[in-house]
């Protein structure tokens, strides 16, 4: 019994084990190969595999442990022939088009000409294009700038690269300009390939792909004037006039009178294109998005109110790359989004006047700064984090004598957040310093890099573990802020670049291992039921299981197992005789990671201290991560225990021979396909070699069931295989003796299944107009297209985001919106001939989306010549799905007596998959929804029908009826009846857009709160027009829905079908000190969907306990408040539980699956619920960590979707208070944590 590996990974002691002197020379992962190299040079080693435009990953000398630089901004970019520096310096390219030589983003400007293609962003074939109402002269180029003079007469347009997108500035010069017409609203031309542009908060936009994540970001469009440069009192360190046709920055007055105060610092601050200086008066302007344009509004007040000499006026947007986020927020409400730290950087603290040796010396006119940096977890996922260091260059300071600057986590950011910021969480660190005047200061202060790492004797510095929790998945986003200590003090103002980076020194992070058991022949055996144990007759098995690291650690993994046996004495487990050559594999040595086989090798460890006969043992499995010259180790969860009793006289594993239609797979070897899913096939059972004792009998199962055949008696016995699918099988066969009723061991052998008859006709409706064309077949003499009659194709297909043009050489693949089939009252689709023989065997599935029930609607059929063979249809007496036949094709006849109805309700406005099997060599008609059997019924009479198959609506009595209003996608017809795993493979919808096999998902709704207000929130992403109404309780405030505890909102209709395979994903903070005084038990429902006695399904929070220990209350800056009345810092109590996904029951009884870690309260964290309807198991992911699915049996919702509450039998109750910031829903389950990062995002 391993007692010392049984705490959790986070307090995982260090446990001995037998050093090695050096890393193994194990040729492995470039990873490895960097530890061995900077072990034996003893210099840390770049993997240079591992580089992104932020990320640069070093090997470290220990030869054990690695180091992640992740900056803020890129320090490299791939520009077609390798990685080179970031250069945003512009040039004129071979096509004629201006762009930066090296950029993160493919960025192209105007040349000159028509205005159309002003500017064009995108990155791997997805693209934004902005064009300008009229012709653009072609443009001077000025470093990073291409200056379009007199676009409008004395109005400059400006575009700037950056490295991460554009800054567009229109530089009015003239007050006449400022009162042209043509400026009072500025109408963009607006293009997007591959990508939906919607509004944001305070007139920002956001560019999103088809599943919601944000590509490219436009921060608020504001203007401003220069009112700074016109006045003398803010002529210090402002931000220059920006206009780089005309002027440059003023210098310093190298002479000043006695009394004028003496600027502190050089003028220039940042870029000057990028925002107001201080003094300037600036406003956020309006923008109005629509499909084809944008439209921005300037400020008629800010331009009536500017006098000559507060020219220019300056009117963006700019336009950014969405994958790491800064910002400067200003007390005088200016915004520096994503600022560029130019030749000195961005301030922080107070820019004021101070008194230094009776000298005044003065920054600016009082306003405050913060500066924020948020970062992705990305490289950090699957890490153990050792260290974690923050680095940020001084670039001046306000005098030669340190002073105090805090490190703070915040809540995020976006391109929307105004001073004074988001709520401080925690100190991260401090430091006590001054650089960056150089030689004014004695001994010289050069600009410098500060760094904060945590202070052993300081125990409010969190840094590393903070970042440890952030790489664990507790929460998707790290942003950290810096802010003078005194804010009040000027002289504690400092400048900063923008070169930010965080330094992590980690290991990777131990999982769960895989493919654990007992070896059987060609597979293995796990009981997990210490009642019903397996049986073994060799007293040393092969214990296998295979060591993983959490999702993203794969590539540094130095991995072991431990295999752990246990034996029972009466009522006492204890451990079992150690084998001689220990518990651990591989050792010495470590398993690494294979890239090829995209997966770590799994270990067997021989148990070769021989287990005594006649007892009962259990076995489980952990994985090590090495470190610390292998002194040291993580160790992950246990696997469940696998239940075992060795008996030298049990019957022997049985043997097989004689095979018909199949054959076992040769051992080590290759596979002979044979048969097909549904055909039987036979092979014989004996008795195992060595046998003494004969069989009585004998039983199996195939690996794709857990249940047992009943037993057949027999010392041989020759049994009928019927594989359900196609595929590698395990069969798995068990005897019996007299003296051992219940069995002996498991034999297991692998056969490989062919496959079975493939489609006959297959329409996805994602041509782009005429004809549906049937993918079966490429002659179109053989294909069976389909005739649109008034049905047109809508670009909300169920595949979601697909391939529309394939990768070539450079050229990236170009991916859009799925297309699908819209029918109704005069629209459907037809066959010129009949497509299926429905005299014989045949299989129709599709998915669909009925809009409308209230009478029958039918989604397919084939013509004879009064009725439709068949009917795949919505049945309104029942209210319905519904497979019907036809009893003959006359013209009255029978379509009752051969029919099968659905289980539960159909669910409308949502994609279901439907799909009817007529089996007429065995007689059986029936209805499958999504993947799932419905009920069968027997066939009595089939006939052939000779004319068009039919799509949204059936023949009756010679006369078309039955229109299906709705869409209809993916419509699918075999010659042949499928089986019911075929049918639920056909529902998962597998080979996912990249063509990983993974399932499709299609985005059904996507409620941003970001710029919304009033009390409907609605869908700007999807194309299925969702609205979420608030109740009292929640409110928008235009960055959030915030809810107090005692409200919620309501979704009119269901959004995905709750039988049916789909995934919900929320961005929330809950607010853990207003459920402290909640009861142990109480559950706070962030999002669901009501039945009339609860809910079919819900993410939410359930309180399991309190924090005694309190938490600090601190003010908007991070400072504690404290009390009045004792002096001492407040605190509060919060609650403590854990996120659930599953079900809430009538009685408050729940299935579901929860968190394994301890939920995070008071910050946003992003939780993640899918449920497969095919293995009916929910699975959570908090950000990418997944924990173990659950079984799941699903119940239909009969209420609306809801947000903040949950219905408990009678009333509405499980209130949250807290708020939301994004709540999306998919048709279709993520599969596994490399799908939900992929569609969801972190």
């Amino acid at each position: 019994m391993l007692t010392v590996l049984a705490l959790a990974l986070t307090a995982a002691p260090a446990v001995p084990v037998s050093a090695t002197p050096a890393p193994a020379q194990v040729a492995g992962t470039p990873s490895e190969l960097a530890l061995v190299e900077a072990f034996n040079t003893g210099q840390r080693v770049e993997v240079a595999e591992e580089r992104t435009e932020r990320d640069t990953v070093y090997a470290n000398p220990d030869g054990k442990t690695f180091t992640l630089e992740k900056a803020i901004a890129p320090v490299r970019v791939n520009a077609g022939n390798g990685w080179t520096k970031p250069d945003p310096t512009l040039v004129t390219r071979a096509d004629g088009t201006v762009g930066p030589k090296a950029a993160a983003v493919d960025i192209s400007f105007s040349a000159g000409g028509p205005g159309a293609d002003l500017v064009t962003i995108g990155e791997n074939g997805r693209s934004v294009s902005l064009g300008w109402p009229g012709e653009l002269p072609a443009p001077r180029l000025e470093g990073s700038r291409a200056v379009y003079e007199n676009v409008r007469p004395d109005v400059n347009l400006i575009l700037t690269a950056t490295v991460e997108g554009f800054r567009q500035v229109l530089e009015v010069e003239t007050l006449k300009a400022a009162a042209d017409p043509a400026l009072s609203t500025i109408e963009y031309a607006l293009n997007a390939e591959g990508l939906a542009v919607r509004p944001g908060a305070a007139g920002s936009m956001e560019a999103v792909d088809a599943n919601g994540q944000v590509l490219f970001r436009s921060p608020s469009a504001q203007m401003w004037n220069s009112a700074g440069d016109a006045d003398p009192a803010h002529a210090g360190p402002a931000r220059a006039s920006a206009s780089v046709a005309k002027r440059s920055a003023a210098a310093v007055p190298a002479v000043l009178h006695s009394q004028e105060p003496v600027p502190v610092a050089p003028p220039e601050e940042g870029d000057p294109l990028s925002g107001p200086g201080s003094g300037d008066e600036a406003a956020v302007m309006r923008v109005a998005v629509a499909e084809d344009s944008v439209k921005v509004v300037p400020d008629s007040a800010l331009i009536a109110r500017t006098t000559e000499a507060e020219l220019p006026l300056y009117i963006d947007p700019s336009v950014e790359l969405n994958e790491s986020e800064r910002t400067v927020l200003s007390s005088d409400g200016d915004v520096f989004y994503n600022f560029d730290g130019g030749t000195n950087g961005m301030s922080v603290g107070r820019c004021g006047t101070a008194v230094i040796g009776g000298v005044s010396y003065y920054c600016g006119n009082g306003y405050t700064n913060r500066m924020y940096f948020e970062f992705a977890p990305d490289k950090l996922k699957g890490k153990h984090v050792l260290d974690a260091t923050f680095k940020v260059t001084e670039t001046w300071s306000f005098s030669c004598d340190a002073r105090w600057v805090d490190l703070e986590r915040t809540n995020n950011i976006s391109s929307a957040t105004k001073w004074p910021g988001p709520a401080v969480l925690d100190q991260m660190g401090d430091r006590h310093v001054s650089a960056g005047r150089g030689s004014a200061c004695s001994p010289s202060q050069p600009k410098a890099p500060i760094a904060f790492n945590d202070n052993p004797e300081e125990t409010d510095e969190n840094l590393t573990p903070t970042v440890r929790d952030f790489a664990a998945g507790k929460f998707p986003r790290l942003t950290l802020m810096l802010m003078a200590k005194d804010e009040k003090d000027t002289v504690s103002w400092k400048r900063f670049d923008d070169d930010a980076v965080l330094v992590v020194s980690y290991v990777s992070k131990p999982a769960t291992p895989t493919e654990y058991g007992i070896r059987s022949g060609a597979g293995r055996v796990c009981s997990t039921n210490e009642g019903q144990p397996s049986v073994l007759t060799d007293p040393t098995p092969d214990l296998l299981a295979t060591p993983e690291t959490a999702v993203g650690g794969e590539a540094e993994g130095r991995l072991r197992v431990y295999f752990d046996v246990d034996v029972k004495n009466g009522t006492t487990w204890a451990d079992a005789p150690q084998p001689a050559s220990g518990s651990v594999k591989p050792s010495p040595g470590y398993a690494a990671y294979s890239s090829t086989a995209k997966n770590f090798p799994a270990q067997t460890k021989t148990w070769d201290n021989p287990l005594v006969d006649g007892k009962l043992y259990r076995y489980n499995a952990f994985t090590y991560s090495l470190y610390n010259s292998d002194s040291t180790q993580l160790v992950s969860s246990a696997t469940p225990w696998c239940y075992f009793t060795v008996d030298s006289k049990a019957p022997r594993k049985p043997t097989l021979s004689s095979w018909t239609v199949y054959s076992e797979c040769v051992s080590g070897g290759s596979c002979t396909p044979g048969g097909a899913p549904g055909k039987a096939g036979t092979v014989l059972f004996g008795p195992g070699a060595g046998e003494t004792t004969p069989n009585t009998g004998y039983r199996y199962r195939l690996s794709t069931t857990a249940t047992w055949s009943a037993w057949m008696s027999g010392t041989t016995y020759r049994a009928t295989i019927t594989p359900p699918s196609s595929g590698t099988k395990l069969l798995h066969v068990q005897a019996k003796s007299a003296a051992y009723p219940l069995g002996g061991e498991e034999q297991i052998v692998r056969f490989l299944v062919a496959e079975g008859p493939k489609a006959i006709a297959r329409w996805s409706f994602d041509e782009k107009s005429g004809v549906a064309v049937d993918a079966t077949a490429t002659d179109p003499a053989l294909r069976n297209d389909l005739t649109l009659t008034g049905a047109v194709r809508t670009p909300d297909g169920r595949r979601g985001e697909v391939v529309k043009t394939a990768a070539s050489g450079t050229v990236p693949e170009v991916r859009g919106p799925d297309q699908a089939l819209r029918t109704g009252a005069t629209a459907s689709a037809s066959t010129t001939r009949p497509v299926l023989e429905t005299a014989a065997s045949y299989t129709v599935s599709a998915w669909v989306r009925l809009e409308e029930g209230g009478r029958n609607r039918t989604v397919a059929g084939q013509d004879g010549t009064h009725h439709s063979a068949f009917f795949l249809s919505y049945c309104a007496a029942v209210d319905t799905w519904c497979a019907r036949l036809a009893a003959a094709d006359a013209a009255t006849t029978d379509l009752e007596g051969q029919r099968v109805n659905a289980q539960a309700s159909a669910q409308l406005n949502v994609w279901t998959h439907l799909a009817m099997v007529a089996d007429h060599e065995k007689n059986v008609l029936s209805l499958y929804v999504n993947g799932q059997l419905q009920g069968t019924d027997a066939i009595t009479t089939n006939w052939p029908s000779s004319g068009g198959f039919q799509v949204g609506r059936a023949k009756y009595r010679g006369a078309y009826v039955d229109q299906f209003p709705g869409q209809i996608d993916e419509m699918t017809v075999w010659q042949a009846a499928k089986s019911a795993e075929e049918i639920a493979t056909e529902a998962r919808l597998l080979d996912g857009p990249d063509g990983t096999g993974l399932p499709h998902l299609e985005l059904v709704a996507d409620l941003n709160p970001s710029g919304a207000s009033g009390s409907v929130l609605r869908d700007t992403t999807s194309n299925y027009g969702q609205a979420l109404t608030l109740g009292s309780g929640a409110v928008l405030d235009g960055s959030a829905v915030v809810l107090d505890g005692t409200g919620g909102g309501d979704l009119a209709t269901q959004v995905v079908d709750p039988t049916g395979s789909f995934t919900v994903s929320v961005e929330a903070l809950v607010d853990g000190a207003a459920l402290a005084g909640k009861p142990n038990g109480h559950k706070a429902q962030i999002v669901s969907q009501r039945t009339a006695t609860g809910t079919s399904w819900g993410l939410w929070f359930e309180k399991t306990s309190v924090d005694t220990t309190g938490h600090e209350v601190v003010d908007e800056n991070g400072d504690p408040v404290i009390d009045e009345e004792t002096g001492q810092p407040v605190s509060e109590t919060w609650a403590l539980g854990r996120w659930h996904f599953g079900r809430v029951n009538t009685d408050g009884t729940t299935v579901s699956v929860q968190s394994q870690e301890t939920a995070v309260l008071g910050t946003e964290v992003q939780l993640t619920g899918a449920y497969d309807a095919q293995s009916q198991t929910v699975s959570l992911f908090l950000v990418d960590r997944q924990g173990v699915p659950t079984a799941f049996t699903a119940q239909a919702g009969t209420g609306v979707l809801t947000v903040g509450k949950g219905w408990t039998g009678s009333d509405w109750g499980s209130r949250l208070p807290g708020r939301i910031t994004q709540l999306r829903l998919w048709a279709g389950a993520v599969h596994n944590a490399q799908q939900k990062t992929a569609v969801v995002g972190d």
